[in-house]
């Protein structure tokens, strides 16, 4: 009788203590629950203020049933503008340090957000290279800024430049690629595979922004590779609209990877103009070798640096090779 009571007891006891620690449990939830509640709403109130503490340093173009953000400086001096586009999951502000020193330089320089990002405006689906190469082509039409253009992309907007400079070489005077995107030397299966990591990743980040995180405390949310205006602006910058646009390109990567590859053809770019700078540790030996070789006046530039972002790395190298190609596609 006695063990059995005792028994019961402890029972009991087990039971009290799984009931408290779910009461703890769920208490916590709610917490957090009316935390994120609050914190969501403090953000949807402060952004609605955005356009004032966070203006855009440029101006909006219609690119057909959206608008595009471009910033150009530097005079209009008769040779070609550099257009400059952005990796993936960042904005025009990682080229102001580039954009500010060819502007020194008098060579007249502009830096775009794809649709979605920074200041620009959403864009329909699906969010491919093949659909921002037409925004950007529509972009350059209806800037005012004159033409052919010297593209200079990093990372995954050389996705973007490459098609743009396919379908209308006429447009396209030079390029820089600076640490683009493989195309041919990565396999399906592995571009595939990278998908959900990617996506997975721009929306953690993109629920801390619009839980308020950075906006309230986004020094250490931030990239590394932050610029000063990137930083300056980061709501904005690495705000819930710029993260969800680099989901959506994110989606579609394998597609804009197919896109890109079927362009690459021996030849492809005649003699334009073309300098391709690698970083120490990008990516498949020989890939960046033969994207130089794809025009009769290519050029192959191995950074002496690790760092992806090769732009703000070593921004010297990547301004002298942009004014090399200004320089060179001059009449």
């Amino acid at each position: 009788m006695g063990t059995r009571k005792t028994g019961g007891r402890k029972r009991s006891g087990g039971k009290g203590r799984l009931r408290r620690a779910a009461r703890i449990a769920g208490g916590a939830a709610a917490v957090l629950l009316l935390l994120a509640g609050a914190g969501c709403g403090a953000e949807t109130i402060a952004a609605a203020g955005d356009g004032t503490r966070h203006p855009m340093p440029g101006r909006l173009v219609d690119v057909g049933g959206h608008r595009l953000h471009l910033h150009c400086e530097g005079p209009r001096s008769g040779g070609p503008t550099v257009l400059l586009d952005a990796g993936w999951g960042e904005s025009s502000t990682t080229w102001a340090g580039v954009r500010s020193a060819l502007a020194a330089r008098s060579v007249r320089a502009c830096a775009y957000d794809r649709a979605g990002y920074a200041w620009s405006e959403p864009g329909p689906e699906p969010r491919d290279a093949s659909r921002a190469a037409g925004e950007l082509h529509t972009l350059l039409e209806r800037s005012g800024e004159s033409g052919p253009f010297v593209l200079a992309a990093h990372s995954y907007g050389g996705h973007v430049v490459r098609l743009l400079a396919d379908r209308h070489p006429g447009k396209v005077a030079g390029m820089v690629l600076v640490d683009v995107s493989d195309a041919s030397g990565t396999s399906d299966a592995a571009i595939e595979a990278s998908v959900p990591l990617m996506t997975a990743q721009t929306r953690l980040y993109g629920l801390a922004a619009r839980l308020g995180l950075v906006r309230w405390a986004g020094g250490w949310l931030l990239p590394d590779t932050a610029t000063g205006p990137g930083r300056e602006h980061a709501p904005v910058v690495y705000g819930p609209g710029s993260l969800a646009a680099a989901a959506r390109e994110a989606e579609s990567f394998p597609a804009s990877t197919r896109q890109v590859r079927a362009t690459e053809r021996p030849g492809a770019w005649g003699d334009m103009p073309v300098v391709v700078i690698a970083a120490r540790a990008g990516g498949p030996p020989g890939v960046h070798e033969s994207l130089a070789e794809l025009s009769s006046r290519g050029r192959y530039v191995l950074a002496d640096t690790d760092e992806h972002y090769v732009h703000l790395a070593r921004r010297d190298l990547v301004v002298g090779a942009i004014a090399e190609v200004v320089s060179s596609a001059r009449p």
